[in-house]
């Protein structure tokens, strides 16, 4: 079998790849848990993506998801940005983008990963779909939002803070390149977004300074 050739299975060879019965499997797909399989005549063909995805709703069922949760997450993944619409393909970027299952991301937000917030950080763009995986925009953002919720700040909490950040951060970007291109030419804008990033990042840390000065006041 060829490398690039993708790999089929009968029904009962997923259900024992995928250590569930045949019983269990039918009833995942009636549920709509996962995509439904190609026919060729009576015979149902499934592939690797189920199988992931029939993997996946084990280990969620592991760490106490519900089944009508899974479905509603199965139905948020599956309609979720794709990654290409996330990134904007060949556009320069400061930022490291980080592949996902949904099992991982599960991990990393114990308990916190509901279909509302789901759709909320793909609504953001802080998540798009590639297949079976999910692509969080920034390795920055998933690890602040990670540590966030760590520290017992609810994921929607965070979420809806990133919303108004991500308006600030708009209107400061817009700030800096009107300066920039009112005296340089364009390819000045991206050879000079370290300045920018630089006087953000120092006005915060002051912004910072000064509001907790006001608390212990």
């Amino acid at each position: 079998m060829g490398v690039t050739e993708k790999r089929e299975y009968r029904i009962e060879e997923l259900a024992r790849l995928a250590g569930i019965t045949v019983r269990t499997l039918r009833f995942y797909r009636e549920r709509k848990l996962i995509p439904p399989p190609r026919r060729e005549g009576r015979i149902a063909w499934y592939d690797d993506h189920h199988l992931a995805r029939l993997r996946t709703i084990a280990a969620l069922l592991e760490r106490g998801h519900t089944l009508n949760g899974i479905a509603e997450l199965a139905d948020a993944f599956d309609h979720g940005r794709d990654v290409g619409d996330l990134l904007g393909l060949g556009e320069p970027t400061e930022e490291t983008p980080v592949r996902l299952t949904p099992e991982e991301l599960a991990a990393r937000f114990e308990g916190e990963v509901t279909p509302e917030n789901l759709a909320a950080a793909m609504e953001l763009g802080y998540l798009g779909t590639d297949g079976d995986e999910l692509v969080h925009i920034s390795h920055r953002l998933l690890e602040v939002s990670s540590a966030l919720v760590r520290a017992g700040i609810p994921l929607g909490e965070v979420l809806r803070a990133g919303a108004r950040v991500r308006e600030h951060a708009d209107a400061l970007a817009e700030l800096f390149a009107d300066l920039i291109l009112r005296h340089a030419p364009e390819p000045e804008l991206h050879r000079l977004r370290p300045l920018a990033r630089s006087v953000v990042e120092a006005e915060l840390s002051l912004a910072l300074d000064r509001r907790m000065r006001k608390g212990s006041q």
